[in-house]
């Protein structure tokens, strides 16, 4: 009898060091895995060992809620099953060589916080429905092959502090309702071909840090509201086909900027280019928050 009390006990305790992701979640990592070549990345997933071994993978009341494999060696695309994790807060796939387009299960992780897919090869537009990502604060999708417009979807993502799409195939025109962006602190939309005028809307964003509109094919009179974002500490235009007559004129004269460039060079110290920024800050920068919203949980 003691025998099987034994087992009894140990069967219970295993049940609860070893906690059971929804079988969806788990089809859906291991899709993943044979999908962007996972015998070939740099740390792989031993499939036979638990879940909660896998590198990457976080879980969190028996679902995964981050799954980060930044610089990890993914190769192909990614599933439609990306949209199974439901309660996925961070999905951090940057600096990888993915391809292919967004697939459409993206949208339906409704409590992402925080998508990077920077440096990828990524093809096909940022769907509209993107603006289903009601608590997105961070989405990078920096130096990959998007083409398409800024969709209007984005716009309504209240909560969005960072938005870089730098060095992509975008083009349109910068929407009116970029005003919506309220919590916006960093704008990286260079290299790209967007053109016509900057709206005067986007001067409203007062929690801006940060505003790269650089290379692209941009117009007319930039405006000068920008000069008083109280928050504002890097902008760069150059490369762009701004009236320079009035850009000059319109600059403060005791304008407070680490970092400022336009066509007739830099108006103050530059310490860093946007790239550079990216690549020292951004890793940083997702975590802590990552870190900030967990503890305010």
């Amino acid at each position: 009898m003691k025998k099987y009390l034994c087992l009894l006990v140990v069967l219970i305790t295993n049940s609860i060091v070893f906690s059971q992701i929804p079988e969806m979640e788990k089809m859906a990592l291991i899709e993943l895995y044979t999908s962007t070549g996972g015998d070939d990345w740099k740390e792989s997933w031993d499939l036979s060992k638990d879940v909660s071994e896998w590198y990457g993978v976080e879980i969190k009341n028996d679902n995964v809620v981050s799954l980060s494999l930044m610089n990890n060696n993914l190769k192909g695309s990614l599933p439609e099953s990306i949209g199974a994790f439901n309660k996925l807060q961070v999905l951090n796939l940057a600096f990888n060589q993915i391809e292919g387009d967004l697939p459409k299960g993206i949208v339906e992780l409704k409590n992402l916080m925080v998508l990077r897919l920077g440096k990828n090869r990524i093809t096909g537009g940022i769907p509209y429905e993107i603006g289903s990502l009601r608590k997105l604060v961070i989405l990078d999708l920096f130096s990959n092959k998007l083409s398409g417009i800024l969709p209007r979807g984005l716009f309504v993502l209240k909560n969005l502090k960072v938005l870089l799409v730098s060095d992509n195939n975008i083009t349109g025109r910068i929407s009116e309702e970029i005003k919506d962006l309220t919590s916006l602190e960093r704008l990286e939309i260079a290299n790209n071909n967007i053109y016509g005028d900057v709206p005067d809307s986007i001067g409203l964003l007062d929690n801006l840090k940060m505003m790269v509109l650089s290379e692209n094919r941009l117009s007319g009179e930039f405006p000068s509201q920008v000069f008083s974002l109280p928050n504002l500490r890097a902008l760069q235009i150059q490369g762009n086909r701004f009236d320079q007559e009035r850009l000059r004129n319109s600059i403060p004269v005791d304008i407070d900027l680490v970092l400022f460039d336009f066509d007739k060079g830099t108006h103050k110290s530059e310490r860093d280019n946007f790239r550079d920024i990216y690549r020292k800050g951004d890793t940083r920068m997702v975590d802590t928050r990552f870190e900030e919203d967990k503890d305010n949980e």
